[in-house]
């Protein structure tokens, strides 16, 4: 048998052992990924974590670090059970499917590269998703997100975080595209557009508001830290990149200030921004040029967070209800 290797483990796991065939089909398949496709750094993350989870178990049951020719000989059986498993320990429909899409995806790549060839993995149905409508902020509720960030008193960390909210709300980027920002494209007053490189690489150009730009320039003002031209945009308060998880607990502490829903997220803010444009009558296929969808049918979500809204609005103001 091949002598072991490991894989490349997430932060705070253990190493995973494997043999060293194994080992060197995950590097080349995540590389792949990377240079090849583009994927974003959090999609990598997962796809590894959803990799060695499978392999973790497979390793369980074999018994030994398995090698190439053990996925060769991998079953249906052996994927549902991994799968089962995966359910009894808690992990819902939505995350099993990605799970599944990963390793699908792997062993696509194993059969296209002529290393091997099983269609286990792709026999095997896919968990169903339960159907979810995207929950954006009412107008107002939105707006008061916002307007708690214009106090002309600001310190340079709450003149960041509502900057960054607004880039979410007012041009309704992602999270990691607000803060994978440097500062020679910065939106600065002047700029009324952006190009920003969403998933899978794919380029588009969103508008910028007026209000962004000075919230923009107001923490370019007081920031405390260097700003370099390709250096990052927003800054951590220790002088890092600024972290996503920063942006959440701001908008968890904004729903206890200003009694906004458990919805209220930063994710939610980008739902907003498409809703809002639809509900004032903008093209689906321009809000989906916005957002950087691949599928309209992706966009297509917001028509029914507007159609809902349309019919709460005629069940409280029908004067026959």
């Amino acid at each position: 048998m091949p002598t072991s290797a490991r894989l490349r483990p997430s932060a705070g796991r253990p190493e995973l052992p494997l043999d060293t065939d194994l080992k060197a089909a995950v590097a080349q398949w995540l590389a792949a990924l990377e240079h090849g496709k583009g994927r974003a750094p959090l999609t990598l993350a997962a796809y590894e974590r959803d990799a060695r989870q499978f392999l973790d178990h497979f390793e369980a049951h074999l018994g030994h670090s398995p090698c190439l020719g053990d996925l060769e000989r991998l079953t249906v059986k052996a994927v549902r059970r991994f799968l089962a498993s995966r359910r009894r320990a808690g992990v819902e429909s939505r995350s099993l499917a990605r799970s599944l899409s990963a390793l699908r995806n792997f062993f696509t790549w194993l059969e296209r590269e002529g290393i091997l060839k099983n269609r286990a993995m792709a026999r095997v149905t896919r968990p169903k998703v339960p159907h979810g409508v995207p929950k954006p902020l009412t107008a107002s509720k939105a707006a008061s997100v916002m307007e708690g960030g214009m106090a002309a008193d600001l310190d340079w960390i709450a003149a960041r975080d509502t900057a960054v909210l607004l880039l979410l709300y007012g041009s309704g980027l992602r999270i990691s595209e607000a803060l994978a920002l440097t500062y020679r494209n910065a939106p600065l007053p002047g700029r009324d557009v952006m190009h920003i490189e969403g998933k899978g690489g794919k380029e588009r150009v969103v508008p910028v508001l007026p209000v962004t730009q000075a919230a923009v320039a107001r923490y370019v003002e007081l920031c405390p830290y260097p700003l370099e031209p390709d250096g990052v945009l927003f800054f951590g308060a220790k002088g890092g990149a600024l972290s996503p998880r920063i942006i959440q607990l701001t908008m968890e502490r904004m729903r206890d200030a200003l009694g906004l829903p458990a919805t209220a997220t930063p994710h939610a803010l980008r739902h907003s921004f498409a809703t809002h444009l639809l509900s004032a009558g903008a093209d689906l296929r321009q809000i989906q040029e916005l957002l950087g969808h691949a599928s309209l049918s992706t966009t297509q979500a917001y028509t029914e967070v507007d159609r809902d809204h349309l019919l709460r609005v005629y069940d409280a103001a029908h004067p026959r209800k």
